[in-house]
């Protein structure tokens, strides 16, 4: 589910209570490469923050953890030298000698590889938000990865601010489609229809991308010609709000920053990998093989934000994937950005939405392969006890705990409900179909 696999060595700031006044936290980045500069999250400029402090800690470019500390605006130096303190007390932070840098290339640096690259194309789906989707596709096209192809999927929009946008701002540099149904899983559908490249990555419309992240995913793919989807960290772009600080102490999106990967091939430890796939990241941060997919149909159009399913499309494709005999990786350096709700009342759908998503991805798997019903039936009340405990040891002691112990019942709600909201999307989809 949606907050397993915690990330490791990570000090995060906790959740206020609910009636205290909360103190926003400054997310930043810290290469211990350059030791005395603090970047904003991306790399987009430098930082520097004033009070609590967040901070990502790099090598050659790889994230090691997150470490905190308190600043002063105007003393960027002593700041930096408590959170490189701190990165080397609780992170296990390589020697930075040369053999070192010998087997952790440098990110940073646009450097071709020996064999000609692949070319990956970029879908970034978007419905009526054309005032985020620049800082979105700014950082996409950054990249240093030599070969990418962005393309823009205006999803069912009231109007044509976006392709104006697009044409005027990105001509020649970024793709415009328009999918005219609206549902995410149909937008990434269209896009993923008209990709040139050999690997297809999906971005949200309001992340902001690490300039490595093309070629991380690509990486991944090239180190095993077995691996048929590549999942990346997806790391907070702001702690500015309680609400958004309290979806990292729920569960956030990060899974870790240890390289991961998951196959059927030899029978897993785990029973529940099968089903459990949220395991593996999220929709915000994944890639595939191009023909790998749509082999598989692309993604089940009665899941996914913008249906009555509200989700699930990312895992029922990971699934799939994982099912058809192929691996699933997980790859750290591949790392996005994202906003998080900023109010408590767009947190507690969001969490709502989890749950409805991950129900209905059961729910698709089952209408997809019958023959998983007898696993589902038998693994799934292991994992929500699993999954519920993980939640109590984590947030236990925890000045709100009360507070996530109700965003893990409402998520436990959301998922009884989710079966029925896809067979209500199946029906809807139906009667799309029809009127096509």
């Amino acid at each position: 589910m949606n907050g397993s696999d915690r990330r490791t060595a990570a000090a995060c700031p906790c959740l206020a209570a609910r009636d205290s006044l909360y103190t926003p936290v400054r997310v930043v980045e810290l290469d211990l490469d350059e030791p005395g500069e603090l970047r904003s999250p991306g790399g987009l400029g430098p930082a520097d923050p004033d009070g609590r402090v967040l901070a990502l800690v790099r090598l050659h470019g790889h994230p090691l953890g997150l470490v905190t500390a308190t600043g002063t605006a105007g003393a960027p130096a002593a700041l930096c030298r408590a959170l490189v303190d701190a990165a080397h007390r609780e992170l296990h932070v390589p020697s930075l000698s040369t053999a070192t840098r010998g087997t952790l290339p440098d990110r940073t640096r646009r450097v071709r590889p020996a064999t000609e690259p692949v070319t990956v194309s970029v879908v970034v789906c978007t419905r009526n938000r054309p005032h985020l989707l620049p800082r979105a596709l700014d950082s996409l096209l950054r990249t240093a990865h030599p070969r990418v192809e962005v393309i823009v999927v205006d999803n069912a929009p009231d109007d044509d601010a976006t392709e104006q946008l697009v044409r005027s701002r990105y001509p020649g540099r970024v793709r415009y489609l328009r999918e005219p149904v609206a549902g995410l899983a149909r937008a990434r559908n269209r896009g993923l229809a008209a990709a040139h490249g050999e690997l297809v990555a999906f971005a949200d419309d309001d992340l902001v991308v690490d300039a490595g992240w093309v070629s991380a995913l690509a990486e991944a793919f090239r180190s095993d010609d077995r691996i048929g989807c590549v999942t990346g960290l997806v790391m907070p772009a702001e702690l500015d709000t309680e609400a958004q600080v309290a979806l990292e102490e729920y569960g956030g999106y990060a899974r870790g920053f240890t390289a991961r990967s998951w196959s059927l091939r030899e029978r897993p430890e785990d029973p529940l990998v099968r089903f459990s796939v949220g395991r593996f990241g999220s929709g915000a941060n994944m890639a595939f093989r191009t023909d790998l997919l749509r082999r598989l149909g692309g993604f089940d159009t009665a899941t996914g934000a913008g249906t009555a399913a509200r989700g699930g499309e990312e895992l029922l494709a990971f699934f799939r994937v994982l099912g058809g005999g192929h691996t699933v990786a997980y790859q750290p350096d591949a790392i996005v950005w994202h906003p998080h709700p900023r109010t408590m009342d767009a947190l507690t759908r969001q969490v709502f939405n989890f749950g409805v998503g991950f129900g209905a991805y059961l729910a698709a798997a089952i209408s997809h392969q019958p023959e998983v019903l007898a696993g589902i039936v038998r693994h799934l009340p292991r994992g929500v006890w699993r999954w519920q405990a993980a939640r109590r040891t984590r947030t236990q002691g925890a000045p709100a705990a009360g507070a996530m112990a109700g965003l893990g019942r409402l998520e436990f709600r959301g998922l009884l409900y989710g079966p029925f909201c896809y067979l209500l999307s199946v029906w809807h989809q139906r009667g799309v179909r029809t009127g096509e």
